[in-house]
């Protein structure tokens, strides 16, 4: 099995058992949502942003305006941290100290580096797209040069990373188990809601058939 190998930066030191540096678990992780934030210093001012994200193997990918403050400073390779963070869930416990949350949850250490050939810059975008809205990109115009001239597409190699994930119900001490309270687990579940049309669609034009396979979706 490929996995991670971590240093003092990425190993899981509290609640160790949690910790993942597989590459199935932590890919999986990162793959489970399309956001993400991304941490990095400029002038020794710590940052982090949201954005979206998207990878192939071990790179991930990112992209935004090209007058953005992030990514003009992370485009020359900066250091950079990505984090995906799924909240699952509050744990319910028999006493406030044992409360907690369910979570997955994953870090992925490298160096960022822009994408500037125009070609690979528009390769990139499409499998965002593809991943993201197969059968997306065949639908809607090109980029023109000046939409690809505004955009930054950075990538980073995956240098150590480690997920950590907590599942299950709370962990309660022996003796509070039979106290007459509830405990348990309230899932949060994210779906997808119900397509709304834009304002100025042209008439005739119907939801896409590819769009209807996103969970969730009630088309």
């Amino acid at each position: 099995m490929s996995e991670y190998h971590p240093t003092k930066i990425s190993k899981v030191k509290r609640a160790h058992e949690r910790g993942h540096y597989d590459h199935e678990t932590v890919h999986a992780v990162l793959d489970s949502s399309p956001f993400c934030h991304v941490a990095y210093v400029i002038d020794g001012q710590p940052y982090t942003t949201p954005t979206l994200k998207w990878r192939v193997g071990s790179t991930l990918f990112w992209h935004g305006s090209s007058a953005s403050k992030m990514l003009r400073n992370q485009k020359s390779g900066a250091r950079v941290c990505l984090t995906v963070t799924h909240f699952d869930g509050y744990v319910m416990a028999r006493s406030p100290f044992h409360h907690s949350a369910n979570y997955r949850s994953a870090m992925a250490f490298g160096t960022a580096h822009s994408i500037d050939d125009q070609a690979e810059k528009e390769a990139a975008l499409h499998v965002m797209m593809e991943q993201l809205f197969a059968g997306r990109w065949d639908d809607v115009r090109s980029n023109t040069d000046q939409e690809l001239k505004a955009t930054t597409v950075l990538c980073m190699e995956i240098e150590e990373a480690a997920a950590k994930i907590r599942t299950g119900g709370p962990i309660d001490d022996e003796e509070d188990y039979d106290l007459g309270c509830w405990a348990g687990v309230i899932p949060i579940v994210a779906t997808f809601g119900t397509p709304i049309d834009d304002d100025r669609l042209a008439s005739g034009i119907e939801y896409p058939d590819y769009l209807k396979g996103l969970p969730g979706t009630s088309l």
